[in-house]
């Protein structure tokens, strides 16, 4: 039996902690070009895939105002990617998430971005969750768009690209959930 803690689930997913038996299935997304460019961010080799989980993982014995876990649907213990909430550079909560791409145009990506807003609303308490989306990745944009209003394009220098960002107080989730 695998042990893991987990966070929260979703109709189809478990958000749980990230485990070290996620290697290859967390090198299977980091090491894609097909994942990572949208982003876009860098294309890991295996051992920087390693490495990267490992500081994750490490991230739950600290304080850390990241929390990045892994997603699993509710038959398989499997990654089939990663989400998490974290802070923003204006220091505003916001959603993560990344799929394998063999779980893409499944729905997942909808999904996990409304379990996350859930959870931050309803277990965290937050009163603003934002989300950040490279200009060019035409699918994030959609799957934030059902939830979030656009609020500013800004440069990323991190990223070294134009990202959009959205935002969603929590008294409109709340109106939104009851229409």
């Amino acid at each position: 039996m695998v042990n893991y803690k987990v966070i929260f689930e979703t109709e189809r997913l478990v958000i749980r902690q990230l485990k070290a038996f996620d290697k290859v299935t967390f090198f299977d997304m980091m090491g894609n070009p097909n994942v990572m460019n949208p982003i876009p961010q860098k294309v890991f080799t295996n051992e920087e895939s390693d490495e990267k989980l490992l500081e994750l993982i490490s991230f739950y014995k600290s304080n850390s105002e990241k929390k990045i876990w892994a997603i699993s649907l509710k038959n398989n213990t499997d990654l089939i990617g990663l989400c998490g909430l974290i802070i923003n550079n204006e220091n505003d909560n916001e959603i993560a998430y990344r799929l394998r791409e063999k779980f893409w145009n499944y729905g997942y990506g909808t999904e996990i971005a409304k379990g996350l807003i859930d959870y931050g609303f309803e277990k965290l308490n937050f009163e603003l969750i934002t989300a950040d989306a490279f200009i060019a990745n035409k699918n994030s944009i959609k799957i934030i768009e059902k939830f979030m209003s656009f609020d500013k394009e800004f440069y990323n220098k991190k990223d070294n690209c134009t990202d959009r960002r959205y935002n969603l107080s929590k008294e409109n989730w709340y109106q939104k959930k009851l229409n």
